[in-house]
C-alpha cells in the first residue's frame, strides 16, 4: 500500500528539513515531525525556527498548516503513520563502555519503545539517524520483544540514512546525489524498500536511489564522512610542510584537485572541521573496528581525528607565538563562532577549541556570529568540558552584534569561520580603529592577505608562508629577525 501518513521522531537537524521537503514534494503524505520538546515545536511552528538553514524557512511557511505539522503528541503520530522515521540524536558516550568513541543509542531505543508501546497496525521504521552497523537489528529486536501481544502487528525496519551538509541541507535533499535506502533481503522486506523509494520518486530520479542490505546502508553512512574528514585532515597535514618550506597549500590542493581521479572538493586547507557528523562518526567507525579486533583499522582511522586536533592547536598556539608569546590581558576578537558558514550550529566548532585556549592564556575575547545566539556562544564556552570557572570566562569575553564593534580596541582578529560576509566587511575602518600593531590570523584561507598587509595589518594564515612584514618569526620559518 503508498504511504499516506509519515510521523518523524526527532525535530532536529535531520528530521525538521527532511521532512519539510517530503512534504513540499509530497502535497498528499501527511507529515507530522513530533518531539518531546515543547519548546522546540514552538519554535517550529513560529516565525523564527529553532534551526538556520538557508531556503528552510520558504520550504516550512509553504506547508505549515496543509500538510505538514509540528506536534509533541507523539503517540498520536505513531498511531496514524503508515511510516515512521526515527531522527533522534546519537551523540557520543560520555561515560561507561565506549566513553568517548560509542555512539549513545539510548534515544534511538527510547524511540523503538515508545513506537512498540503505542502502535497497533503494522508499520515501516526507518532509521534516519547515524548509528553503529547492525543498529537496526536492536530497533527490530525491541520491537519484536515488546508487541508479542500484538500477533497482527508487523514491522519492517529500513535504513535510510541522511547525507546533508548543513548550509546547504535543502539543495541536498532537492537535488540529492543519491538516496540510500537498505532493508531486509525478503518479500516483506524488499515490499517496504519499494514504498519508501516511491516516497523519494516523486522528485529524485530512480536511478540515484540506491537500495542495498540494512548493514550496506548504515556503514555507508559512516564511511561517507570518514572519507570526506579524511580528505580536510589530509590537507590540513600538508598545509604544516607548506608552511615550513615556502609551498602555498592552495596552490598544491588547485594541483591535486585537478587530477579527475581526486577532484577539487575538501581541499580546502583550515583551521579543522567541526559538526555534529564527522567526529561523532569516525569515532564511532574506530570503537566499531576495535570491537571487531581490527586495530590496524582503528588507528588509521583515529588519526584522521588526531590530525584535526593538531590542527586546531597549531593554529592556536601560533596565535599566542606571533603576539609576543602571550595574550594575557590582550583584546582578541574571534570572527565567527559557527562550525561552518551559513549555519548557526556550534557543536564540535573549531572555534571553541581556540576561544578555549585563549581564554586559559588570559586573553579578553570579543566574539561576534552573524547567526550563532549570544546564549549559546556562552554556553558553550562555560561547559564543564571548556572550564572548571565558568563566572571567570562570563568577565572575560563579551559577545557583539556588530563586526565593528567586535573589533574597535583589539590588539588581533582570529576568523574562524568563513561567512561571506567577513571578505566584504570595512578593513581599512577596522584597521583604523585596532590597537597596534593590528594582527589578522585568516584560519579560514578567505580574506585578500596582500591587501590587508598593504593598509599595515600582521596576516598570518593557514598553509602560507607570507611575505615578512613584522619583526617576528614567520609561521614555519626557523629564521629570526
Amino acid at each position: 500500500m503508498p504511504i499516506h501518513k509519515i510521523c518523524c521522531i526527532g525535530a532536529g537537524y535531520v528530521g525538521g528539513p527532511t521532512c519539510s521537503v517530503i512534504a513540499l514534494k509530497c502535497p498528499d503524505i501527511k507529515v507530522t515531525v513530533v518531539d518531546k520538546s515543547q519548546e522546540r515545536i514552538d519554535q517550529w511552528n513560529s516565525e523564527k525556527l529553532p534551526i538556520y538553514e538557508p531556503g528552510l524557512d520558504d520550504v516550512v511557511r509553504q506547508r505549515r498548516g496543509k500538510n505538514l505539522f509540528f506536534s509533541t503528541d507523539i503517540d498520536n503520530a505513531i498511531l496514524e503513520a503508515d511510516l515512521i522515521f526515527i531522527s533522534v540524536n546519537t551523540p557520543t558516550k560520555t561515560f561507561g563502555n565506549g566513553k568517548g568513541r560509542a555512539a549513545d543509542l539510548k534515544y534511538v531505543e527510547g524511540a523503538a519503545r515508545m513506537i512498540a508501546e503505542v502502535a497497533n497496525s503494522s508499520k515501516i521504521v526507518v532509521e534516519k539517524s547515524t548509528v553503529p552497523v547492525r543498529a537496526a537489528e536492536s530497533i527490530s529486536n525491541i520491537l519484536t520483544a515488546n508487541t508479542f501481544n500484538k500477533p497482527d502487528v508487523k514491522f519492517q525496519i529500513l535504513s535510510n540514512p541522511e547525507f546533508l551538509a548543513e548550509g546547504t541541507a535543502i539543495n541536498d535533499l532537492l537535488y540529492a546525489d543519491r538516496v540510500l535506502i537498505g532493508g531486509e533481503d525478503s518479500e516483506d522486506g524488499r515490499a517496504a524498500i519499494e514504498e519508501l523509494c516511491q516516497v523519494y520518486e516523486r522528485w529524485i530520479p530512480r536511478k540515484n536511489i540506491l537500495t542495498t542490505n540494512t548493514w550496506s546502508s548504515e556503514l555507508s553512512k559512516l564511511a561517507a564522512n570518514a572519507f570526506l574528514a579524511s580528505r580536510i585532515s589530509s590537507i590540513n597535514s600538508l598545509s604544516a610542510v607548506c608552511e615550513a618550506t615556502g609551498a602555498d597549500v592552495s596552490e598544491v590542493a588547485r594541483a591535486v584537485g585537478l587530477d579527475s581521479r581526486i577532484g577539487p572538493k575538501f581541499l580546502q586547507a583550515s583551521i579543522g572541521f567541526g559538526g555534529s557528523c564527522f567526529q561523532k562518526d569516525i569515532l564511532n567507525l574506530v570503537y566499531i573496528c576495535e570491537g571487531l579486533n581490527l586495530p590496524e583499522v582503528a588507528a588509521y582511522w583515529q588519526q584522521v581525528i588526531d590530525m584535526n586536533e593538531y590542527q586546531k592547536s597549531r593554529f592556536s598556539a601560533k596565535v599566542i607565538e606571533s603576539l609576543f608569546n602571550t595574550v594575557t590581558d590582550k583584546r582578541i576578537t574571534l570572527l565567527g563562532f559557527a562550525f561552518k558558514k551559513d549555519t548557526g550550529d556550534t557543536r564540535e566548532s573549531p572555534a571553541i577549541h581556540v576561544a578555549k585556549t585563549l581564554l586559559d592564556e588570559g586573553a579578553k575575547l570579543h566574539i561576534y556570529d552573524p547567526k550563532v545566539e549570544h546564549s549559546q556562544i556562552l554556553e558553550d564556552l562555560t561547559h564543564p568540558h571548556v572550564t572548571d570557572e565558568p563566572e571567570n570566562i562570563r568577565k572575560s569575553i563579551t559577545i557583539h552584534s556588530d563586526p565593528y564593534e567586535a573589533t574597535n580596541g583589539t590588539h588581533a582578529i582570529v576568523l574562524c569561520t568563513e561567512w561571506d560576509e567577513f571578505i566584504t566587511l570595512d578593513y581599512q575602518r577596522i584597521y583604523e580603529n585596532m590597537m597596534k600593531p593590528a594582527y589578522v590570523f585568516d584560519g579560514r584561507k578567505i580574506l585578500d592577505h596582500e591587501k590587508l598587509q598593504k593598509m599595515g595589518f600582521i596576516v598570518q594564515t593557514i598553509g602560507k608562508r607570507l611575505a615578512r612584514n613584522s619583526p617576528h618569526r614567520v609561521w614555519g620559518s626557523k629564521v629570526q629577525s
